[in-house]
């Protein structure tokens, strides 16, 4: 049986981060997302296979700065700072 998410650093950001994540890639076996806490600040580090990396950013970006306000906004609701890193 797979781990509340919600009882995971970042819980709720990290669940919309895997939803999103899914959502946008084909190979969904490849989402890989490591968390880093420190104090008030979560960092989530979302790994992607390469060929997927394009359909995760966007054009000029405009995917990843969604993906980072809709888990940003996610993690607010559990007082805390999100900050997503796509890693390659």
């Amino acid at each position: 049986m797979d781990a509340d998410p919600n009882a995971l650093p970042g819980g709720r950001a990290r669940a919309a981060l895997q939803y999103l994540a899914e959502e946008l890639v084909e190979d969904r076996d490849s989402i890989e997302i490591n968390a880093r806490t420190s104090r008030n600040r979560v960092s989530l580090e979302l790994s992607v296979a390469p060929g997927d990396m394009g359909r995760v950013i966007g054009r000029k970006g405009r995917t990843a700065q969604a993906v980072r306000a809709v888990v940003r906004a996610a993690g607010a609701l559990d007082e805390l700072d999100i900050y997503v890193d796509i890693v390659d």
